[in-house]
């Protein structure tokens, strides 16, 4: 880390969000597909979410995780986007500290809580194919034990954080409150920050992808096995929607988090970054309605009976 005197650290009040681009014309474009997408994405999640509620055909383990999902999606989602459109139409980009911190905090927990809940959803697609369905305390457990390992990993890194006494600039080059930008604003030493950050994220995803490369290598195993061709389309077609969830989720994490040298590019941070925050919260939907029969069935008979009554 470069040596920086002690007359150009202070201790900040509030950050200034530089956003995606200082172009007057891109961030009016920006705004319009970014609203929209967020519509999509709110009307998609909260959607899916009364859809599994109220449909009895959608109560089970599947749907179960699948409407914490959308859940997950809609918060760390919500948390972000309004202020990032807000930024990219006002000129006041300023968000105080404690805006700022509370924002990393509930971000970073729900976004790992989405990882943990990908690989969980694996298990369940294992469990559905392979052996009896998961009973209704185990499903508890393991949700649960998702939204804790997102709760407690982000307390870690804020714990961390809040220990930064003084930071040679309040402007952040990104569109919210992520830890590697706050960090290499810092005067002092963040090794153990970026130590931190590095080995939980490498460690989450290693963990992760273990578990649901396991289901589905077993998965795999099973269906190979079975001898109707029926019975491969449809154990293939459960866990469709779920692998592609995750191959896209998967994929964008681990630029910004897990590979150093790429974390370095704050331009292509970024990219990932929306992609993630903006696109993926709209995507899996999207994803697990336009691919299953189930979700499009129950759509179809709740709009039907609305329309009748």
């Amino acid at each position: 880390m470069m040596d920086i005197g002690e007359g150009n650290c202070t201790a900040v009040r509030e950050f200034i969000l530089l956003g995606l681009t200082d172009a007057p014309e891109l961030r009016v474009l920006l705004f319009m597909v970014f609203l929209l997408v967020y519509g999509v994405k709110v009307l998609g999640n909260l959607g899916m979410i009364a859809l599994i509620r109220v449909s009895s055909r959608l109560h089970t383990p599947m749907y179960f995780f699948l409407s914490h999902l959308s859940l997950v999606d809609y918060c760390y989602s919500t948390i972000i986007v309004p202020k990032m459109l807000a930024d990219l139409i006002n000129k006041d980009k300023a968000i105080s500290f404690m805006g700022c911190t509370v924002q990393f905090y509930l971000y970073c927990a729900y976004a790992v809580t989405e990882v943990f809940l990908l690989a969980v959803m694996a298990y369940d697609c294992f469990v559905a194919i392979c052996s009896p369905l998961l009973s209704q305390n185990l499903r508890m457990v393991l949700v649960s034990s998702c939204y804790l390992g997102g709760s407690v990993c982000s307390l870690i890194h804020l714990c961390l954080a809040l220990e930064i006494p003084s930071y040679r600039s309040n402007v952040i080059n990104h569109f919210f409150c992520d830890l590697p930008p706050l960090l290499s604003l810092a005067c002092s030493d963040v090794t153990v920050n970026e130590l931190f950050l590095y080995l939980s994220a490498s460690f989450i995803e290693m963990i992760t992808i273990v578990i649901i490369l396991a289901s589905y290598l077993f998965i795999l195993i099973t269906i190979l096995r079975m001898r109707s061709a029926e019975g491969r389309r449809k154990a293939f077609s459960t866990c469709a929607s779920h692998l592609t969830a995750i191959v896209v989720l998967q994929g964008t994490i681990l630029f910004p988090y897990c590979w150093p040298s790429l974390g370095n590019s704050e331009d292509a941070d970024k990219v990932a970054t929306v992609f993630y925050i903006v696109v993926i919260p709209m995507l899996n939907p999207l994803i697990y309605s336009l691919r299953n029969k189930d979700v499009k069935e129950a759509l179809r008979k709740v709009v039907s009976s609305k329309i009748f009554s």
